[in-house]
């Protein structure tokens, strides 16, 4: 029976009381703006200048902005260098959380809306055979070593899981100026780079004659009319010379790969599915294009020798018709 003296059920007042007593207050942290810091820390943590995240939240913003500023939401430029911060550093979450003030979660949920937003941008970006004019690509290529109508070396590089294997084999093209002009990245590292090349839309597209050039690549492709490798055996005089030529212009790949993980350190070492490291891989190809262009400062790169791959078909009278 209730008591008359009192307006509520003693067992709702009681509950009430319990509830205040083991209630966590919520804490909101405060936030600091990320591009209050001085241009030397900015380049050190995201990787671009103050104008370049303010380029990349300007182009990001319709596609990564909150809906409401309930709980101190993040802006679009917190979210943004959030993910900058982890492809550019490759720690772990719990890490940026710490840096930024904020939960796992959210770090988690910001890099993935930053990452596939990038994605969307794929085909303004990554374009072949280049941002340039045909002839100026070719030009430039000729300029290196004197190799004629190239429009792109490609090569594969393999991306590392958390366990250490080499789970991810992606396929890049890159120009003369180390933009990136095509990517592949789908195919499981056991995959063998000629494989990846003759699966893809970029072999389709030369078979149908669509471009007028040559693509560069190592032993490990077959020599066609349009992909040009070394001779396996050259001998002493043209064939020497040829090799030597093709190995300074294919350069530009191994390269831009060396500037590719330089500068997006999370490259090194994924620890994400294989789904969601290849959609952060094509985000950093953006991203890198994105800071070649507007010529922010680069890693300095080492250029590793070429991967002593055998090819998996022997060299056919063709090949070495075309390469003469």
């Amino acid at each position: 029976m209730s008591c008359p003296f009192l307006r509520q059920e003693p067992v709702a007042e009681g509950a009430r009381i319990i509830r205040r007593a083991f209630r966590i207050n919520r804490v909101l942290r405060d936030r600091q703006d990320p591009l209050a810091q001085r241009d030397n820390l900015l380049i050190e943590r995201y990787r671009f200048s103050r104008e370049g995240v303010i380029y990349i939240v300007n182009l990001l913003e319709p596609h990564v902005k909150c809906s409401t500023r309930r709980s101190r939401a993040l802006t679009t430029a917190q979210t943004v260098c959030i993910a900058l911060r982890f492809f550019a550093s490759g720690t772990f979450l719990y890490t940026i959380g710490d840096a930024e003030n904020l939960g796992k979660s959210a770090v988690c949920h910001a890099i993935r809306k930053v990452y596939l937003a990038l994605k969307q941008f794929l085909g303004s970006f990554v374009i072949f055979p280049s941002h340039l004019r045909p002839q100026a690509v070719k030009q430039n290529f000729f300029a290196i070593a004197g190799f004629p109508n190239v429009i792109g070396a490609i090569d594969c590089t393999d991306f590392v899981n958390r366990k250490g294997f080499h789970s991810v084999n992606v396929q890049m093209v890159c120009d003369s100026m180390f933009h990136i002009t095509n990517v592949e990245a789908k195919w499981p590292g056991s995959v063998h780079d000629s494989r990846i090349f003759r699966e893809s839309h970029l072999c389709t597209l030369f078979e149908c004659g669509a471009y007028d050039g040559i693509l560069l690549g190592d032993r490990g492709y077959a020599c066609r009319q349009y992909f040009m490798t070394p001779f396996p055996d050259p001998n002493p005089g043209p064939q020497t010379r040829f090799n030597t030529a093709l190995a300074r212009t294919r350069a530009r790949i191994e390269m831009t790969f060396g500037q590719l993980k330089g500068r997006f350190q999370c490259l090194k070492g994924l620890r994400v599915a294989p789904d969601r490291a290849c959609d952060i891989i094509v985000a950093c190809a953006i991203l890198h294009n994105i800071v070649t262009i507007r010529k922010e400062r680069t890693p300095v790169v080492e250029v590793q020798p070429d991967d002593d791959l055998q090819p998996v078909h022997l060299d056919q009278p063709s090949g070495r018709a075309e390469r003469d």
